[in-house]
């Protein structure tokens, strides 16, 4: 919107606006867009979700030294959703379908997670959706970003290719091309392409949704990973870079730098009150749709392998809790973990909650800083 009103309409005839064409500036102030909306709507939001009685409820079988944080307000993550759409709509050209196509993700996730949190702020348990449910509508939301994607492959704007760490030359490619030369062969090809979508979309969402369980840890660890794919995104879009780098390069992926950017000022903003101990937790609607929004930016810059890297604390947590049902399911009631998911591991093995936040965040860093390595490691 200020895009077109500032560079578009106003560039001709004033000579300062002629700043709003470069990304860099518009991804820096829709960071700071981001930063003062949840500076502003935070303590609101706080005062009417308490107003409302909005608040959490604390699993019994969950660590004991969580029942006081029993009503703390929840759904929070509606602040993070306005707090990264607003500057979007603000600073990138919304001529670029990449741009709708990424908000689709974040606001499908997040009407998902709104209705699961919800539910259970009705019925005052922690219930909310079935598990069975609440899939099944992230399958389907995740199918129809799978068609948005393939609208935009059918008109040339958009790559099945996938860029793979290490590797210059192996670009395997996700809707697997050599099945599209037969009739007989096309459902095996929309099978892989649809079922590694899911895979990616609906599992980046969950496992932000587990990593979800201390204060701040999630949305701690969603700075980092949004600013680690600030800059995939960025230099996907350069030519310069995507041709030095090797990548598959999206020329239109440089408004998405802006829509990272925004998301990494709304998680910094929103951490303010959901750092230890937290006014506020982000709830479903924030976890599921900030996972389900870093996999679609992943999934629409070719950079799906990566992304187990720069969201690996994230992938740690989900794994943990795989392995730890699996143990109980497979060995007869045995466990490999204290408590699943990973954090409450080590809070059960007697570590603070700000240590385990601090040190998750460090090794999410050192992660993401390993993943951004490996662009010149290839």
């Amino acid at each position: 919107m200020l895009y077109w009103l500032l560079y578009e309409q106003l560039y001709p005839r004033f000579f300062p606006f002629p700043l709003f064409r470069y990304v860099t500036f518009r991804t820096a102030f829709a960071s700071l867009t981001a930063l003062l909306l949840c500076a502003v709507l935070g303590p609101w939001l706080i005062q009417k979700l308490r107003q409302l009685q909005i608040g959490q409820h604390i699993r019994e079988e969950g660590p004991q030294s969580h029942q006081h944080k029993a009503g703390t307000p929840t759904m929070g993550g509606v602040l993070i959703l306005v707090a990264i759409v607003v500057p979007t709509l603000l600073w990138a050209n919304l001529r670029n379908p990449y741009i709708w196509v990424a908000m689709f993700g974040l606001v499908s996730f997040g009407a998902i997670g709104f209705w699961d949190d919800f539910s259970k702020v009705k019925q005052r348990r922690n219930l909310g959706l079935s598990g069975r449910k609440k899939f099944l509508l992230q399958v389907a939301a995740a199918l129809l970003v799978g068609m948005l994607l393939l609208i935009l492959h059918a008109k040339g704007l958009y790559s099945t290719g996938m860029n793979v760490p290490f590797f210059k030359q192996l670009k395997p490619d996700m809707l697997i091309d050599q099945f599209l030369t037969s009739p007989l062969t096309y459902p095996l090809a929309f099978v892989a392409f649809f079922g590694f979508l899911i895979l990616v979309i609906a599992g980046s969402a969950n496992a932000v949704n587990l990593a979800d369980g201390l204060d701040g840890l999630a949305i701690g660890l969603m700075i980092i990973s949004s600013g680690a794919m600030t800059i995939l995104t960025y230099v996907s879009s350069h030519a310069q870079f995507a041709a030095y780098l090797d990548l598959v390069r999206l020329p239109g992926a440089s408004e998405l730098t802006i829509y990272c950017g925004a998301m990494t000022g709304a998680s910094l903003g929103f951490l303010w009150y959901n750092a230890h101990p937290a006014d506020i937790f982000m709830g479903d609607v924030g976890s599921l749709s900030l996972g389900a929004a870093m996999a679609t930016v992943a999934v629409l810059i070719k950079q799906e392998i990566l992304l187990l890297f720069i969201g690996g604390v994230f992938v740690l947590e989900a794994m943990s809790v795989i392995l730890q049902v699996g143990s109980y399911k497979l060995r007869h009631g045995k466990r490999i973990f204290k408590m699943a998911p990973l954090h409450h591991h080590f809070e059960a093995l007697g570590w603070k909650e700000s240590k385990i936040i601090v040190r998750f965040w460090i090794t999410g860093l050192v992660l993401a800083l390993l993943a951004l390595s490996t662009l010149k490691l290839r």
